[in-house]
This record gives C-alpha cells, sequence and structure tokens, in this order.
C-alpha cells in the first residue's frame, strides 16, 4: 500500500498531509451536500463511483450516488464471503489436516500406505506437519511399507480463481488454492515461500539468497547484485518453480518477499518427507500425489486449525486471499459436497436469500475480490452491513475488520496508517480494496450524535494513482464521522 502527500484546495478544506493517512480538519457537521462537494474531486474526473450511506439502525438512506451501480469491489467482496462462511461454517467451525493409514501395524512397521489429508487449512505450517510427523513417531512407527499419499481431494484442482491476472502469478496475494498447501507465516499467506535476500557491503558482488521453510522444491536463478538503484526484483517462471532473482539491492541492505509456488501439494510432500525423515521415519514406496483417502483408512494424527471467528481477524485485518479462497471452497463442500469456487458461490447466494437479499442484484465468481469479473454495488454492501448486525456471530465479525488509525497491526490491519489524528480514528472499521483502477472502503462509523452508520464507497476507472482516491475515501469517512443532522 502506498502513502503519499496530496493537498487540494478546491474542496470545503484544506488537505494537510496523507503521508500517513491523517486527514485535516473540518467543519463541525457534515451534510449530503458535503458528500456531494467531495465527489466531485477532479481525481474522480472520468470514474464511475458509486456511494450508499444508510442509518445502521433503520436502515434509512441518508446518502446515495448510483447505489445501484455494480462495480468491481475488488477485496471489499471479503466481507460477503467472510460474512457468509460466518453464517454457512460457523463461528467455531476448524479447518483440519488429517494423518490416515488403511495398514496394519507390525513392531516398528506400518503395513499399507500411509496418507496426508488436507480439509483446505490455508494456515498449516511447517511446524504442524512436523508435529503430525512427531505424532505418527510416537507411536512407535518408523517405517511405511505402502505408499505416501498426498490427498488433496476434498477441493478441486483449479488452482487460481476465474480470470486471475496473469501478473499476479508469482505474488503471495495470488498464490494457488489447493486443499492441502503450507504457510510460511502467520500471516497465513499460504502456498508462498519466503525469500530474504541479503547484499554483501562490497559493490557488484551477488545477494545471498535464503528459502523459508527451507525446500529444494523451488530453484534459484540469482542475478541479484549488491548495488545502487533499488531495482532488485524476484519472479517465478510461469509454470515452473524457478525463483529469478534481478537488479540491484543496497550494500548491507535485504529484501524480504513472499513468492508462490507452482502445485502447492507438491510444496507440502517435499516438506513432509523432510519431517518424517527428520522423525527417522522411512518410507518404502512412492510418492501420490492427489489420490483419495480409503473410507476405511483410521485417523492416527490431526491438525486443527483455530475456529473461524478467529481466523478471520487476520483475513480481513491484512486482506488475505487464499484464506478467502479456503472458505468459499469449504462452504461449497459442505452444502453441496463440492469442494469448488462455484459451489461455494452458490452457497453465499444461500445465505443473501436468508437475509432477505437478491443474489442476481451481484455477480460473484471467487472468494477474495481477485478477479475483475466480480460486480457488486454500494447498495449491496450496505444490505450486507446491515444484515451482519443483526446476527449473532456479529461482534466478532465487526471487531475483525480494520479500524481506522490504530498502530497495532493486527488491530488497524490495513487501515492503521489512514485517517490518524481524526474523528475516525479507533471509530471506522471498515475493509479496504484496492487494485489497478479499483479502490473501495465498506463498513461501520459513528457519526457526531453516536448514531452507527453503515457506507460503502466503490471507485472505478479512473486513471490517477491510488492515493489521490483514498484521500477522498478518507474525506468522505471524516465527513460521516461528523454527519449531523
Amino acid at each position: 500500500m502506498h502513502f503519499g502527500r496530496w493537498l487540494h484546495t478546491g474542496t470545503l478544506w484544506v488537505g494537510l498531509s496523507f503521508l500517513l493517512g491523517g486527514c485535516a480538519s473540518v467543519s463541525p457537521t457534515s451534510t449530503p451536500a458535503t458528500l456531494d462537494h467531495l465527489l466531485a474531486d477532479p481525481a474522480l474526473n472520468g470514474a464511475t463511483v458509486s456511494v450508499m450511506v444508510r442509518d445502521a439502525r433503520s436502515g434509512t438512506t441518508l446518502y446515495q450516488h448510483n447505489p445501484r451501480t455494480r462495480l468491481i469491489p475488488a477485496s471489499n467482496l471479503k466481507l460477503l464471503t467472510t460474512a457468509a462462511a460466518m453464517d454457512v461454517l460457523g463461528p467455531q467451525y476448524r479447518f483440519s489436516t488429517q494423518l490416515l493409514s488403511n495398514g496394519t501395524r507390525q513392531g516398528e512397521r506400518l503395513s499399507g500406505n500411509l496418507y496426508l489429508r488436507g480439509l483446505g487449512d490455508p494456515t498449516t505450517q511447517f511446524a504442524d506437519y512436523q508435529a503430525l510427523a512427531a505424532q505418527l513417531a510416537s507411536q512407535g512407527v518408523r517405517q511405511v511399507q505402502g505408499d505416501l499419499v498426498f490427498d488433496d481431494t476434498w477441493f478441486d484442482a483449479e488452482r487460481l480463481g476465474v480470470d486471475w491476472s496473469q501478473d499476479d502469478e508469482s505474488t503471495y496475494y495470488g498464490a494457488q488454492i489447493s486443499a492441502l498447501t503450507v504457510s510460511p507465516n502467520s500471516d497465513f499467506d499460504a502456498g508462498t515461500l519466503l525469500v530474504t535476500a541479503r547484499a554483501p557491503v562490497a559493490v557488484g558482488q551477488p545477494v545471498s539468497v535464503a528459502v523459508s521453510p527451507a525446500t529444494d522444491y523451488v530453484q534459484l536463478s540469482n542475478r541479484a547484485v549488491s548495488g545502487a538503484g533499488n531495482s532488485y526484483a524476484i519472479t517465478r517462471q510461469h509454470g515452473t518453480n524457478l525463483l529469478q532473482l534481478s537488479g540491484a539491492l543496497a550494500p548491507g541492505k535485504q529484501s524480504r518477499q513472499w513468492v508462490s509456488v507452482w502445485e502447492p501439494t507438491q510444496l507440502v510432500a517435499n516438506l513432509f518427507e523432510q519431517a518424517l525423515a527428520q522423525q527417522g521415519i522411512q518410507v518404502l514406496g512412492r510418492r501420490v500425489i492427489g489420490a483419495s483417502s480409503p473410507a476405511t483408512a483410521t485417523v492416527l494424527a490431526e491438525h486443527q486449525s483455530a475456529p473461524l471467528q478467529e481466523l478471520i481477524t487476520p483475513l480481513l485485518k491484512l486482506s488475505n486471499n487464499n484464506m478467502s479462497e479456503a472458505l468459499l471452497k469449504a462452504m461449497g463442500r459442505k452444502t453441496a459436497n463440492a469442494g469448488t469456487a462455484a459451489a461455494g458461490v452458490a452457497a453465499v447466494a444461500g445465505f443473501l436469500q436468508r437475509q432477505g437479499l437478491d443474489p442476481a442484484t451481484l455477480s460473484q465468481v471467487d472468494g477474495s475480490g481477485l478477479s475483475r469479473r466480480n460486480l457488486v454495488s454500494s447498495q449491496t454492501f450496505t444490505d450486507l452491513l446491515l444484515a451482519t448486525s443483526r446476527q449473532p456471530w456479529f461482534e466478532a465479525w465487526y471487531n475483525a475488520l480494520p479500524i481506522a488509525g490504530n498502530a497495532d497491526r493486527m488491530t488497524g490491519g490495513s487501515l492503521r496508517y489512514r485517517l490518524r489524528g481524526s474523528a475516525a480514528e479507533n471509530n471506522l472499521h471498515a475493509k479496504t480494496g484496492s487494485m489497478a483502477g479499483v479502490s473501495s472502503l465498506s463498513g461501520y462509523i459513528t457519526d457526531a450524535n453516536g448514531r452507527r452508520l453503515v457506507f460503502s464507497m466503490i471507485s472505478n476507472n479512473y486513471v490517477s494513482d491510488a492515493a489521490p482516491i483514498r484521500a477522498v475515501e478518507n474525506r468522505v469517512a471524516l465527513a460521516l464521522s461528523q454527519w449531523h443532522e
């Protein structure tokens, strides 16, 4: 996320500095005319904007601008996915990863296949796979006489969402989706590896590179050197796990980047085989990818994630795409016994219908909002925000939203640098969304009279960079925090 300085003299007030997302002082009260003036900002010239503001208790509309115009929502779509997941899966839902066998024990030997079965958990880390191997070793198993089978069939084999951009392929936020995956960190960026490059002090020398978790599943082509210019970059070649490092990194500095892998199930296989070897467990058979565990197999060890009501915090605060896609497919698996995005979208539609909302008013194709085929209006988002406020799990969901101006990363999330020192600080709970030509902000804010409002602002087709658009969003939020009728 980029934050820059912004100054504009044509609105009702003069902006001071948005370097840290702060807002200028405003007049004591705001009205619909205030919002009209803000939306006339030159940064929005030629853009399409949908805005709606409503009373959170009564649902009364306080302001609207193209409220039914469907636009690309970017990560605001996660509001829809997570709310539906809390309803469909339930706040106590946990993902699971299981170690099973259909064989028999003969002393230290397991006669039969060993299955590692993934049920979609995007939070599993290498340490969790090591713990599963340790549980097997604690049962006295030292040799598996059958195959080692990696079962990722809980979800389908579609690794990417509909119409995801090709240039996102190697990024952490465009990582492939698998029911059997691994995260390198507590942010749960599943399907990625952390690549750390360090530049030596001597100019022109190659950077040193470390990959975490340590694995030979990826190969390195390292042409990056120590030098001026800040041109260091890393990409993954399409269809491979060849990581290409290029450019210059400042002498003595380091760079940490999360890079997605091709076929995350295979990465899990590589790491779990390491974990078994660490425990002195030998597998005599083959590595098998993508076969189903037999119904007669016995669970030998299991790892479970935290409950969903806790997982939505890193998901919403940090806008985690892979977690969102896992929830979508998990909903499909529960409602239609199909771990597909399409089944998940149908489950979301069912949630909307139960809330009295019409799913035909929007188009959803993925869970994260990374696809440009998603189309949602600000009215639909405010309908959703009103509906969620009536749910028994609302407080957990509301607190999981980013909170403006709060410096704590797992509190402020993607809003932690915005609206500091303003009436919206620690007041605005909202989800951000951003991609090229798209910015969105939807959530809850309390006005000058202590009344909670729901609002949504979606902007598409602007040609400036994102900073001026976020500045307008900040001004809108600030105006709402000082709304008075």
